[in-house]
């Protein structure tokens, strides 16, 4: 009888173990469903927001962009009556008055193009013009910078 009274203890133990790993199993599986579905949401929020900010910046360098052809715009309208006034009070005869119009005129095809093309167009003509000529632009590059570097250093 104490054999059987083992034997039944074992075979308690036993389905207690097996119960015990079957609900150990179950509560892994959870888990590992709940994490899945937390990482998901994490992983929707994080692309959620690079869009929204993505969106905010492209909207922001779309406005700042429209802003400066704007300017650039009002700038030519500037440099076209900045034409007016030079060929009214320049000189209008001889080799002066020549210059004067050549002046004139050279303003205000500036002012025109300003309009047209607006800081955009002008960065993409000048893109265009050191594709090129890009020995040319490398040189004036480095030139721009030597004189910059000339005329901030510290004198003593």
């Amino acid at each position: 009888m104490a054999n059987n009274t083992v034997g039944d203890a074992k075979a308690k133990v036993g389905e207690a173990a097996d119960k015990a790993a079957d609900h150990g199993k179950d509560l892994a599986s959870s888990a590992a469903s709940a994490a899945r579905d937390v990482g998901s949401s994490l992983a929707d929020a994080g692309r959620s927001a690079a869009t929204a900010a993505g969106q905010a910046v492209s909207g922001a360098t779309r406005s700042a962009t429209q802003a400066a052809d704007s300017a650039a715009s009002r700038a030519g309208e500037g440099v076209e009556s900045l034409a007016g006034t030079v060929r009214d009070y320049g000189p209008h005869g001889g080799m002066f008055g020549s210059a004067t119009e050549g002046v004139a005129k050279g303003l205000e095809r500036g002012g025109q193009y300003l309009q047209e093309e607006g800081l955009t167009g002008m960065a993409g003509d000048l893109t265009e013009m050191i594709k090129r000529n890009p020995i040319p632009a490398l040189l004036f590059g480095i030139g721009l910078g030597f004189v910059l570097a000339r005329l901030t250093s510290s004198r003593s």
